[in-house]
This record gives structure tokens, sequence and C-alpha cells, in this order.
């Protein structure tokens, strides 16, 4: 059996940005030779998220939109009590962002089929990060023969 780890560096914008990972993910199988096993996706991060979804502009927005209503940055959070816990200087007030990435996932298991991925037509593997800009690191297995 065949097992390649993969890191995928992602620079990404201020607030909530959706990135779509299936381009990059599709290059590494095929660059893997795997025919038939799967693909494990992990974003390495506490405010970051996975999901498999439409790559649709609309549909983003309307995500964005709806984690913000999820968990708005302007409430009360005992996480934002920076001066009562050790912390870096540059620790940002982002317990909303935490919040978030609770509801979602961290991982993503995509099977691959005869040397492809084995998502639907409209699925794209989207890589959420709740709290930019910062610099994300996703990784990427793929395994099998």
């Amino acid at each position: 059996m065949t097992i390649v780890n993969h890191q995928l560096k992602i620079e990404t914008g201020p607030g909530i940005t959706i990135h779509n990972l299936t381009p990059q993910i599709q290059h590494l199988l095929k660059e893997s030779g795997v025919r038939n096993g799967q693909v494990l996706v992990f974003a390495q991060h506490t405010t970051t998220a996975l999901t498999i979804n439409e790559d649709e502009e609309r549909l983003l927005d309307d995500i964005e939109i709806y984690l913000r209503k999820l968990a708005p940055a302007g409430d009360r959070y005992r996480h934002n009590d920076l001066h009562l816990r050790d912390v870096p200087p540059d620790e940002p007030i982002n317990a909303h962002s935490h919040l978030m990435a609770i509801t979602l996932n961290t991982s993503e298991v995509i099977p691959v089929i005869e040397g492809a991925l084995g998502l639907g037509t409209y699925q794209s593997v989207l890589m959420l990060d709740l709290d930019g800009p910062r610099q994300r690191t996703v990784w990427v297995q793929v395994s099998g023969e």
C-alpha cells in the first residue's frame, strides 16, 4: 500500500474566508499514483474547518452569513478575557471563531475510485478560515494501491 503525506500552506484573507482545495488535492492524488483508496484531509488549526459542499459564490456568501449569525463576533465570550490568561502579545479576540469551528469538521475522508476523487457532481473540498488573515496548514494524506 502507498501512503503519501503532503502539507498545503494557504494564505488567507481577513475574517471568514473559504478556499476550494479540490484542484490541489486532485493534483496530489494524480502524482501519488494511487488508483483505489482514500484521501484524508486534515486542518491543523482550532479556528479552521473543512467541509464538502458546492463552491458556488452565492452559497459561499450564505455560509459566511450563517456562521456570523451562529457565533457573532460582538457577543460576550469568556475566552476573550485575555487579561485573565497567559497569552502571547498578539493573541486575537477570537472565541467566536472557535465556536464556529466546533460546529464543523476538522477533517474529511474522500474515497479514491479508479484514480479519481469520489466526489459528487457539485462537491468540492472547502477549507474555511474563521479567523484570518493567517497562514494555514492542511495535511493531505493519500493512501491506497
